[in-house]
């Protein structure tokens, strides 16, 4: 009986553990943007072409978060060569959700001001 409960207890810790280094490890937003060398004031974007690819990393070596359309709005936080990273300012046209951060190269926007 006392096996039993220093398993169970070593499970519990174990599982605790593991959900504690889940809370701390950054988020995907603060990764990618960790790939920047270049800051942007940030300001508003407006997809210029169908089917661009939404990707996790400034190249096309990065897969593709989904897909964006004529007319998907996204928010410019910096840059690495001519990739930008962006986050959707609403729902995507394919249902990426708002706030979504991912890669655009930058002569796939239409630049707004502010």
């Amino acid at each position: 009986m006392q096996l039993f409960r220093r398993a169970a207890a070593l499970a519990v810790s174990t599982a605790l553990l593991a959900g504690g280094a889940m809370t701390l490890a950054p988020n995907a937003s603060a990764v990618g943007a960790a790939r920047c060398t270049y800051n942007d004031a940030d300001y508003n974007a407006i997809v210029d072409v169908n089917g661009v690819n939404y990707r996790t990393g400034p190249s096309t070596r990065y897969s593709a978060k989904g897909l964006l359309y004529t007319g998907d709005r996204v928010r410019v936080h910096c840059g690495t060569s001519n990739w930008l990273y962006t986050s959707l300012t609403k729902r995507s046209t394919t249902g990426l959700a708002k706030g979504t951060a991912g890669w655009v190269r930058s002569d796939m926007l239409f630049q707004l001001a502010g």
